[in-house]
Protein backbone atom coordinates (compact mmCIF):
# COMPACT_ATOMS: atom_id res chain seq x y z
CA UNK A 1 0.00 0.00 0.00
CA UNK A 2 3.16 2.07 -0.36
CA UNK A 3 2.30 5.17 -2.63
CA UNK A 4 -1.90 4.41 -1.79
CA UNK A 5 -3.60 7.44 -1.63
CA UNK A 6 -5.02 6.01 1.60
CA UNK A 7 -2.06 6.75 3.66
CA UNK A 8 -2.11 10.26 3.56
CA UNK A 9 -4.53 12.09 5.87
CA UNK A 10 -6.10 13.62 2.54
CA UNK A 11 -6.76 11.14 0.53
CA UNK A 12 -8.68 9.31 3.19
CA UNK A 13 -10.64 12.51 3.61
CA UNK A 14 -11.40 12.89 0.05
CA UNK A 15 -12.73 9.38 0.15
CA UNK A 16 -14.94 9.51 2.71
CA UNK A 17 -15.73 13.10 1.36
CA UNK A 18 -16.59 11.33 -2.24
CA UNK A 19 -18.76 8.45 -0.68
CA UNK A 20 -21.00 11.62 1.35
CA UNK A 21 -21.51 13.64 -1.65
CA UNK A 22 -22.28 9.88 -3.44
CA UNK A 23 -25.09 9.16 -0.91
CA UNK A 24 -26.70 12.42 -0.53
CA UNK A 25 -26.67 13.50 -3.87
CA UNK A 26 -28.65 10.00 -4.78
CA UNK A 27 -30.84 10.69 -1.84
CA UNK A 28 -31.99 13.72 -3.17
CA UNK A 29 -32.53 12.70 -6.38
CA UNK A 30 -34.16 9.12 -5.50
CA UNK A 31 -36.37 10.85 -3.13
CA UNK A 32 -37.61 13.19 -5.39
CA UNK A 33 -37.76 10.38 -8.09
CA UNK A 34 -36.52 12.70 -10.65
CA UNK A 35 -36.49 10.87 -13.86
CA UNK A 36 -33.59 10.01 -16.13
CA UNK A 37 -31.49 11.51 -13.53
CA UNK A 38 -29.26 10.01 -10.59
CA UNK A 39 -26.47 12.10 -9.79
CA UNK A 40 -25.21 9.34 -7.43
CA UNK A 41 -21.52 8.71 -9.06
CA UNK A 42 -20.16 12.70 -8.45
CA UNK A 43 -17.84 12.03 -5.48
CA UNK A 44 -16.80 8.56 -7.39
CA UNK A 45 -15.82 10.89 -10.55
CA UNK A 46 -14.14 13.29 -8.26
CA UNK A 47 -12.07 11.05 -6.29
CA UNK A 48 -11.08 8.86 -9.59
CA UNK A 49 -9.93 11.98 -11.30
CA UNK A 50 -7.96 13.41 -7.96
CA UNK A 51 -6.42 10.07 -6.68
CA UNK A 52 -6.76 7.98 -9.02
CA UNK A 53 -9.04 4.67 -10.64
CA UNK A 54 -8.05 2.76 -7.21
CA UNK A 55 -9.33 4.73 -4.92
CA UNK A 56 -12.21 5.98 -7.02
CA UNK A 57 -13.75 1.90 -7.52
CA UNK A 58 -13.65 1.58 -3.85
CA UNK A 59 -15.14 5.50 -3.05
CA UNK A 60 -17.84 3.51 -5.32
CA UNK A 61 -18.52 0.57 -4.11
CA UNK A 62 -18.27 1.36 -0.63
CA UNK A 63 -20.79 4.45 -1.44
CA UNK A 64 -23.48 1.42 -2.71
CA UNK A 65 -22.65 -0.45 0.15
CA UNK A 66 -23.20 1.95 2.70
CA UNK A 67 -26.04 3.40 1.13
CA UNK A 68 -27.45 -0.32 1.01
CA UNK A 69 -26.86 -0.50 4.76
CA UNK A 70 -28.16 2.80 5.72
CA UNK A 71 -30.96 3.61 3.39
CA UNK A 72 -32.38 0.90 0.41
CA UNK A 73 -30.64 -2.21 0.08
CA UNK A 74 -31.52 -2.33 -3.60
CA UNK A 75 -28.48 -0.22 -4.09
CA UNK A 76 -26.04 -2.97 -2.84
CA UNK A 77 -25.80 -5.05 -5.99
CA UNK A 78 -25.15 -1.77 -7.92
CA UNK A 79 -21.89 -1.17 -6.24
CA UNK A 80 -20.61 -3.04 -9.67
CA UNK A 81 -21.21 0.07 -11.81
CA UNK A 82 -20.15 2.47 -9.31
CA UNK A 83 -16.49 0.41 -9.45
CA UNK A 84 -16.22 0.34 -12.55
CA UNK A 85 -17.07 4.24 -13.26
CA UNK A 86 -14.07 4.39 -10.60
CA UNK A 87 -11.54 2.45 -12.65
CA UNK A 88 -12.75 4.47 -16.51
CA UNK A 89 -12.74 7.78 -15.28
CA UNK A 90 -9.51 7.11 -12.88
CA UNK A 91 -7.65 5.52 -16.05
CA UNK A 92 -8.56 8.23 -18.50
CA UNK A 93 -7.72 11.22 -15.53
CA UNK A 94 -4.23 9.24 -15.62
CA UNK A 95 -3.99 9.64 -19.21
CA UNK A 96 -5.57 12.94 -20.38
CA UNK A 97 -6.31 16.28 -18.11
CA UNK A 98 -9.49 16.59 -16.97
CA UNK A 99 -11.35 19.35 -18.64
CA UNK A 100 -14.57 20.33 -20.13
CA UNK A 101 -13.84 17.99 -23.14
CA UNK A 102 -12.22 14.89 -21.72
CA UNK A 103 -15.04 15.54 -19.02
CA UNK A 104 -17.68 15.10 -22.20
CA UNK A 105 -16.26 12.36 -23.50
CA UNK A 106 -15.51 9.90 -20.11
CA UNK A 107 -19.55 11.07 -19.41
CA UNK A 108 -20.74 9.33 -23.35
CA UNK A 109 -18.42 6.53 -22.43
CA UNK A 110 -19.90 6.22 -18.71
CA UNK A 111 -23.89 6.46 -20.62
CA UNK A 112 -23.03 3.11 -22.82
CA UNK A 113 -20.86 1.19 -19.95
CA UNK A 114 -23.57 1.82 -17.10
CA UNK A 115 -26.17 0.79 -18.58
CA UNK A 116 -24.93 -1.92 -19.79
CA UNK A 117 -23.93 -3.51 -16.33
CA UNK A 118 -26.45 -2.01 -14.46
CA UNK A 119 -29.43 -3.27 -16.55
CA UNK A 120 -28.96 -7.19 -16.49
CA UNK A 121 -28.79 -6.61 -12.59
CA UNK A 122 -32.08 -4.85 -12.62
CA UNK A 123 -33.25 -7.37 -14.93
CA UNK A 124 -32.65 -10.54 -12.78
CA UNK A 125 -32.48 -9.23 -9.33
CA UNK A 126 -35.30 -6.77 -9.37
CA UNK A 127 -37.24 -7.84 -12.51
CA UNK A 128 -36.34 -4.77 -14.51
CA UNK A 129 -37.45 -2.15 -11.23
CA UNK A 130 -34.41 -0.28 -9.53
CA UNK A 131 -36.84 2.40 -7.15
CA UNK A 132 -35.82 5.80 -9.05
CA UNK A 133 -37.15 7.70 -11.40
CA UNK A 134 -36.94 5.34 -14.22
CA UNK A 135 -39.20 3.13 -13.20
CA UNK A 136 -41.69 4.77 -14.44
CA UNK A 137 -40.51 5.15 -18.02
CA UNK A 138 -39.79 1.22 -17.84
CA UNK A 139 -43.28 0.60 -16.81
CA UNK A 140 -44.75 2.42 -19.38
CA UNK A 141 -42.30 0.95 -22.30
CA UNK A 142 -43.62 -2.94 -20.69
CA UNK A 143 -47.15 -2.21 -20.88
CA UNK A 144 -46.60 -0.72 -24.59
CA UNK A 145 -44.89 -4.47 -25.95
CA UNK A 146 -41.15 -4.09 -24.77
CA UNK A 147 -39.10 -6.96 -23.81
CA UNK A 148 -38.11 -7.13 -20.19
CA UNK A 149 -34.13 -6.61 -21.22
CA UNK A 150 -35.22 -3.42 -24.01
CA UNK A 151 -37.94 -1.52 -21.55
CA UNK A 152 -35.26 -1.68 -18.78
CA UNK A 153 -32.02 -0.72 -21.24
CA UNK A 154 -33.74 2.34 -22.69
CA UNK A 155 -34.47 4.75 -19.50
CA UNK A 156 -31.31 3.86 -18.16
CA UNK A 157 -29.26 4.52 -21.39
CA UNK A 158 -31.52 8.00 -21.80
CA UNK A 159 -30.60 9.09 -18.37
CA UNK A 160 -27.35 8.13 -18.20
CA UNK A 161 -26.79 9.78 -21.41
CA UNK A 162 -27.63 13.07 -19.23
CA UNK A 163 -26.43 11.79 -15.75
CA UNK A 164 -22.80 10.84 -16.52
CA UNK A 165 -21.93 13.83 -18.89
CA UNK A 166 -23.79 15.85 -16.06
CA UNK A 167 -21.49 14.36 -13.49
CA UNK A 168 -18.38 14.53 -15.27
CA UNK A 169 -18.88 18.14 -16.11
CA UNK A 170 -19.84 19.19 -12.72
CA UNK A 171 -16.54 17.30 -11.82
CA UNK A 172 -14.54 19.10 -14.50
CA UNK A 173 -15.78 22.53 -13.30
CA UNK A 174 -15.42 21.92 -9.29
CA UNK A 175 -11.72 20.63 -9.57
CA UNK A 176 -11.18 23.79 -11.45
CA UNK A 177 -12.12 25.51 -8.03
CA UNK A 178 -9.97 23.13 -5.54
CA UNK A 179 -6.78 25.02 -4.32
CA UNK A 180 -3.72 23.84 -5.21
CA UNK A 181 -2.53 23.07 -2.05
CA UNK A 182 -5.41 20.13 -1.63
CA UNK A 183 -4.56 18.37 -4.71
CA UNK A 184 -1.58 15.95 -4.34
CA UNK A 185 1.80 16.28 -7.01
CA UNK A 186 1.19 13.27 -8.89
CA UNK A 187 -2.82 14.50 -9.71
CA UNK A 188 -1.80 18.29 -11.07
CA UNK A 189 -1.64 17.28 -14.09
CA UNK A 190 -4.80 15.74 -14.63
CA UNK A 191 -7.00 19.16 -12.96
Amino acid sequence: MKNSPFTSTKGMILASLGIVINIVFGTVVQTFQIPLLFLDTIGTILVSVLLGPFAGALTGGLTNIIQGMVTNPKDIPFALVNIVIGIIVGFIAKKHKFDIKTAVITGLILAVVAPLIGTPIAVFVYGGLAGGGIDIIFAWLLASGKGIFTAAFIPRITGNLIDKVVSCLLVALVIKKIPENLISESTKKNV
